[in-house]
């Protein structure tokens, strides 16, 4: 009997001593992650090659579905296929909105919460993506590509890549700032892969995802898109290539078409975001059930897929086409006008996808439609197919933002440093009178329309955890206002307080008296002056859900050094009070935080 107890103790103690030391590994590995640079380019790696193969698996899924569907073969490109069948074109599209409208339905009820996107996670939320959600917009960017509709996979790739990269650097327990820079990891991954080009994978991170260049991103940001770049290649080979054929020479007198080219395509850029806001717009106000709209959307999209099927999923078979042959001008502008529509449409009745590759296919659209007046303003110095890649990039900043992201796009796809430049000068003008007169990206837009006032991925979701119920002091002093000034002065010696928050006998904020000026007043008018004369900041108040910034702002405006915080407008119940100089500091010290975490300093 004592055997067994021996044995049986001694089987528990070894499983509890090879628990403990698989816990002190497994925290040993955290550590070592959290820790050290070394452990954040090691995280960034996994996610660059997770990355890879995710975008090689929905490209896969998605030429497979293009095969199934509409009856070409695994290597023809949709958007430049002959299909002879109108009818197919027709419906293919509205089959996807059906789908697209099942699933909404299965949605609604088990996730009702909106689904955060990489820009947004970063900008409010520290990096923190559900992966779940990122796998359900993979999915139903799928099925909006793969029936047809006009919308680019590369809203599924980042979102499933940032969300790969988040849930790792989420079980790893990472740091706000590392885990913004790993979800910035997964992003470039995504993009560097979907066009076999790291630089514009990274630059893409920087710009979009993490808001700011830092040194101590550089690193994770460059091997996760390098490595994901040759996972993809060695996955798929060149599906991913961009060939645009001759450039020809450049001179400086071209970079003053470009630039007029630029500020064409922000105009053009404007318009499609606007007309995709409008179909939302319409789309809302009508009657018309959410899950009945995608399948009337699909409609539209299948007449003009009638008339051209260029205006079909991406378009990196149009662009490919349209790159190899000459076409005339009414022809290039009735294309741009139905892909444009195409594309505003499928978003706006609610199919998933974004406008990335369809910017691309668009502005390359603008270039050669540009290259009609152009040659006979400029001598033809220019060839098309030049005007097509600055368009290309130029109408792509316009949409998507990342003047850089979009040189170096252009740089990866061609080779070619002269037509880098135009295309930098280009992208310049484009951002300059984009942001002037818009002031948005299609994203950013798109978060404005929702009432989210982002306008980049930088880190603001501080600011608004940085709240005033966070920053009050409970303890406050009050007092009735109906008391005298006798009954006031009794109550509150003086050098007691600074000031005294005054209430109603229903428990209302009335406002604030300052101590000082009670006992400054002449003593003999004290019997006949009420508390009525010394009241301040009547109508002025905070919020316990006001942040940091909101409560500066009001402080700013009422040139109060404190003021009371009210439970809500209605009750106007206090329950603390804040002041200036308190809410300051704390703004500077997180501001200060959060700037030392962005360069890698020690906190």
């Amino acid at each position: 009997m004592s055997q067994l107890v021996v044995s049986s103790v001694s089987r528990t103690a070894f499983s509890f001593s090879r628990t403990v030391q698989t816990r002190l590994k497994f925290l040993q590995k955290k550590a070592f992650a959290r820790g050290s640079e070394i452990g954040l380019i090691v995280c960034a790696a996994l996610a660059g090659i997770a990355s890879g193969c995710a975008v090689s698996g929905m490209s896969w899924i998605s030429k497979a579905l293009h095969s199934l569907i509409f009856g070409i073969t695994l290597e023809e490109g949709l958007s430049a296929a002959s299909i002879e069948n109108k009818l197919l074109l027709l419906m293919a599209p509205i089959g996807g909105g059906i789908v697209m409208g099942l699933v909404f339905l299965a949605l609604r009820k088990r996730r009702s919460r909106p689904i955060v996107d990489p820009i947004e996670a970063n900008a409010l939320y520290g990096g923190r993506i559900s992966l779940t959600d990122s796998v359900i917009v993979a999915i139903q960017n799928l099925a909006s590509n793969g029936f047809g509709a006009s919308v680019g996979l590369e809203a599924g790739y980042t979102q499933l890549s940032s969300g790969i990269a988040s849930k790792l650097g989420t079980k790893l327990n990472f740091r706000r700032e590392d885990l913004r820079i790993l979800v910035g990891c997964g992003a470039a991954a995504a993009i560097a892969a979907a066009f076999n080009a790291p630089l514009t994978g990274s630059f893409y991170a920087f710009e979009l995802i993490i808001g700011t260049y830092s040194t101590i991103a550089l690193a994770p940001v460059v091997v996760a898109a390098i490595l994901a770049t040759i996972v993809a290649r060695a996955l798929s080979g060149n599906a991913f290539l961009i060939e645009v054929g001759n450039i020809g020479a450049i001179a400086p007198r071209d970079f003053l078409p470009a630039i007029l080219l630029g500020a064409f395509c922000a105009l053009m850029g404007i318009v499609i975001m606007k007309g995709v806001a409008f179909t939302e717009q319409v789309a809302r106000k009508s009657s018309i059930h959410a899950a009945l709209r995608p399948a009337l959307g699909g409609i539209i999209v299948g007449l003009l897929a009638m008339i051209t099927p260029q205006v079909l999923s991406a378009g990196h078979g149009a662009l490919h086409l349209n790159f190899e042959t000459q076409s005339p001008l009414p022809t290039l502008a009735l294309i741009f006008v139905l892909k444009a529509t195409a594309s505003a449409v499928s978003i706006g009745s609610g199919f998933r996808g974004g406008l990335f590759f369809a910017s691309l296919f668009m502005g390359a659209l603008l270039g050669k439609i540009f290259s009609f007046p152009a040659d006979l303003a400029f001598n033809g110095s220019l060839t098309p197919t030049v005007f097509a890649v600055v368009g290309m990039s130029s109408l792509a900043v316009a949409l998507i933002g990342g003047p850089l992201t979009m040189t170096f796009l252009a740089l990866e796809i061609t080779g070619d440093f002269p037509i880098t430049a135009l295309v930098l000068a280009a992208a310049i003008s484009c951002s300059v009178v984009v942001r002037t007169t818009f002031g948005y990206s299609f994203a950013t837009w798109r978060f404005h329309l929702r009432g989210e006032s982002i306008r980049s991925a930088h880190d603001i979701g501080w600011i608004r955890n940085l709240t005033v119920d966070k920053l009050m002091r409970p303890d406050v002093k009050k007092a009735n206002a109906n008391l005298s000034i006798q009954e006031f002065r009794k109550a509150f010696p003086l050098g007691s307080a600074q000031r005294i928050v005054l209430i109603d006998d229903g428990d209302r904020y009335v406002g604030i008296i300052l101590l000082a000026e009670i006992y400054a007043a002449d003593a003999a008018d004290n019997e006949a002056t009420t508390l009525e004369t010394f009241i301040r900041y009547r109508n002025d108040m905070l919020l316990p859900q006001m942040n940091a910034r909101q409560a500066a702002s009001i402080f700013d405006k009422t040139q109060s050094d404190a003021l009371a915080v009210v439970e809500n407008l209605a009750s106007r119940r206090v329950v603390g009070q804040l002041s200036e100089s308190h809410t300051l500091r704390r703004y500077s010290e997180e501001l200060d935080r959060r700037r030392r975490e962005a360069v890698g300093e020690t906190i």
